[in-house]
Formats: C-alpha cells, structure tokens, sequence
C-alpha cells in the first residue's frame, strides 16, 4: 500500500449507514458500495453498520457516516430520532468525523427545512437552512469543486432550496442548478463533512471524492497523512467526462 507510513496492525474503517429503510433515494446505498469496494481493493478492511430507528449508534466507532435522501414524509419521520442523537452527531463532526450527506440528508444536516406542510427541525450540525420552493430541481448536475481537477457530476432532484451562509460550498455550478438556483454554487463543505444534492448514486461517477473520504476518515483513526493506492479508474472517469462534455460543455 502507498501510504505516507506503514503500520503494523491491520488497517481497516467502519461506515455508519444511517436509517436506510428510509433514506434511500436514486441509488444513495450504491454510495456504500462503491466506499466498500474500494477499500477492498486496496487492502483496507471495511465494515458498514445498518442504523435503523430503534438502534442506538456509537459515534465513537465510526470513521464515516453516511445520511442518505428521503421524502419530505421519511424526514419528517427520521427528525424526532435525530434530536435525540443531536449532540452525539456534533460531537463526532466537531472531532472532524467524516460524513457525506445527500439531499434530505444535507437538507436535514442544517437549522430547519421551512416546508408546506410545517417546520422540519434539523440537526444543526451546519449553519444552514432550507426553504420549499414552488417548482423541484431536476436535471443532471455538473460542478468545479476546489477539492479536485476534474469535475463532479450527478443527477438533482429536489423541491427545497438550501441557503448556507457564510459556509464554504462544494462546487461551482457548471449545469444544474445547485443549492437553490440562484446562486450558482452547490453543497456544502464544513470540517469534514459534505452534504449535496448530487444523487446516481454519487460516489461511484466521482471516485476522486470517494478517495477523498476514504482518505480522511484513515488520516482521523490513524493520525498520519494518507496516500491511498491509486487505482484503476478509467471506466469511471470516461462515464464522469461523458456527463462533463454532455452538459457542462454546451452550457445552460
């Protein structure tokens, strides 16, 4: 393995999946195992726990965690549970733990989620908040992200647009529309931990971001800079330069 540093013990992670009976949109488990494979390839040893609503869930073992997309109803249902892990879940992102979070599970990662149908309390792990709006965002999505060199591609679909202030965003839209449409920026970026709308699922069209993750969850458990193994991606990045020169190329 091209690590920065050998270690003699087994080097492995473990990914908290949480409550994918519900949160579960557009393919978001397809996330978990493209992080699981390519862990397996490399030699890294990861294991997933499934969190359901009556679980308990020990922030202390995980490296990852994964919060999925949901309706505006499975939200509503997973948003009781949340308060009850509120301060849990912050004190593992304030200890840098890793997290990727994708539409309702971004929405659900901030203040509040303003809908039709009442007020969603979040988790308030970032400062942000989302407003319904009258029409959903739906198309594919390109964006710059200063993270890597070549582009982030997914699909968007959703009804709620997301404000998150003086935060750092995930990407510039190049196609797509993003946070809210109006910006032109889209995701979130705080310590970290990532949220996004960017469904297909996302990770396996943009494994430079699945290394990402990957990476920072070892460096935590580990405390060494990680190099990971580089691997064979030339299937994943001509499938992420054909939604590059599809859309983004010929612009909005």
């Amino acid at each position: 393995l091209a690590y920065a540093i050998h270690w003699e013990e087994s080097i492995k992670i473990i990914i908290g999946h949480l409550y994918p009976d519900l949160l579960n949109l557009y393919g978001d488990r397809g996330n978990i195992q493209c992080m699981m494979k390519r862990c397996e390839w490399r030699g890294i040893e990861a294991e997933t726990i499934e969190y359901q609503l009556e679980d308990e869930i020990d922030f202390s073992r995980l490296d990852i965690v994964l919060l999925g997309g949901g309706s505006d109803r499975e939200q509503m249902l997973v948003c009781e549970k949340l308060k009850t892990i509120r301060s849990d879940f912050k004190n593992y992102v304030e200890d840098n733990g890793v997290v990727i979070a994708i539409c309702g599970g971004y929405q659900l990662l901030g203040n509040y989620y303003m809908t039709d149908s009442g007020n969603i309390e979040g988790l308030g792990l970032v400062d942000l908040h989302t407003e319904q709006g009258r029409d959903r965002l739906i198309q594919n999505i390109v964006i710059k992200s200063e993270l890597f060199d070549t582009p982030i591609v997914g699909f968007e679909n959703h009804g709620g647009r997301t404000f998150i202030n003086k935060n750092k965003p995930l990407g510039k839209v190049l196609y797509g529309s993003g946070n809210n449409g109006e910006t032109g920026y889209e995701g979130v970026i705080y310590k970290n931990v990532i949220g996004t709308y960017l469904h297909g699922p996302l990770l396996p069209k943009n494994p430079k971001l699945c290394d990402y993750l990957i990476s920072r969850a070892l460096e935590r458990r580990y405390g060494e800079i990680v190099e990971l193994e580089p691997l064979d991606d030339t299937q994943e990045m001509e499938a992420n330069q054909y939604i590059v020169n599809r859309f983004a190329k010929r612009g909005n």
